[in-house]
């Protein structure tokens, strides 16, 4: 199995008139491969609560064969169990590196609930399994004691960790097994988290700068600071500004000001307001 590590990419889903544009999809792959470390299909940045199941195979069809040199990482939990296990089975034909399962959101679990919903999904797939801390999302936040138990299960091999706590992200990095892989969630806290001992980053920024995101994580991965400082520097006011409105909303502006994509989201998110276009106008030398 290819290893999940480096430099990910949270892909965005193009619109252009209410439909899911496949040509900007893949002139937005072609612009990945070869930079990246590996690819994200349907995560938060994909806005997948609001695709259709079709959509999202097509999505997937096209991933798989533009990723097929690289792993391939497929966001499919939901706050439903029997939901995930539906998406898994849709989703086995693209023989994925790695399924990322998010904790479970609005239901609020407990730290036991989360472990068994984990486990169950585990027993039902022979597919790696990424667990998808985002408190700020979920409403839940997995603790690292309940990860370390969830790190002992063969096929969960790893986390991304978008809790933002670092202290709770250096427990995990300094109890876990030898092999089970921490990602950060954030791309602010990448360089932190490697210099913990972390593995890599799923990124949103990456959409914009794939080459430089991916070449900060190489450098601190081979522990040229310098070098890895350089660029974290560089980028980090496109880490903030990725932000200032939810998830995808900015990082679609700024691909839509390289003509990449539409500045076109599903409700009930919303196109990137004026502010933030020329927010991400100010970062535009960043963009590859």
């Amino acid at each position: 199995m290819k290893k999940i590590k480096g430099c990910g990419t949270a892909i965005i889903t193009p619109f252009n008139n209410g439909e899911v544009d496949y040509d900007s999809y893949e002139n937005l792959l072609k612009r990945q491969i070869g930079k990246i470390d590996f690819l994200v299909a349907l995560g938060t940045t994909a806005e997948t609560p609001c695709l259709e199941d079709y959509e999202k195979l097509e999505l997937l069809r096209i991933s798989a064969e533009y990723a097929k040199d690289l792993p391939l990482v497929i966001g499919c939990g939901s706050n439903s169990l029997s939901a995930s296990l539906r998406n898994i089975d849709n989703f086995e034909q693209f023989r994925p590196s790695a399924y990322l399962i998010v904790i479970p959101y609005y239901n609020k679990p407990t730290q036991e609930g989360i472990y068994q919903y984990f486990k169950h999904i585990s027993e039902y797939t022979d597919t790696d399994i990424i667990i998808y801390n985002v408190p700020s999302r979920t409403g839940s936040n997995i603790e690292a004691k309940t990860v370390l138990r969830l790190a002992e299960i063969p096929n969960i091999i790893g986390i991304k960790e978008a809790s933002g706590n670092l202290e709770q992200i250096k427990t995990i990095l300094d109890n876990k097994p030898e092999d089970f892989v921490v990602l950060s969630g954030n791309d602010d806290q990448t360089l932190d988290i490697i210099k913990m001992g972390g593995e890599g980053v799923i990124s949103v920024v990456s959409n914009l700068c794939p080459d430089k995101m991916s070449s900060m994580t190489r450098y601190a991965l081979n522990k040229e600071w310098e070098k890895a400082e350089s660029i974290d520097k560089q980028l980090t006011k496109l880490y903030k500004d990725c932000f200032i409105e939810s998830n995808p909303i900015p990082v679609k502006a700024g691909l839509s000001l390289i003509n990449l994509c539409e500045n076109e989201l599903r409700l009930p998110l919303t196109a990137a307001s004026p502010k933030t276009i020329e927010i991400m106008k100010e970062n535009i030398s960043l963009y590859e």
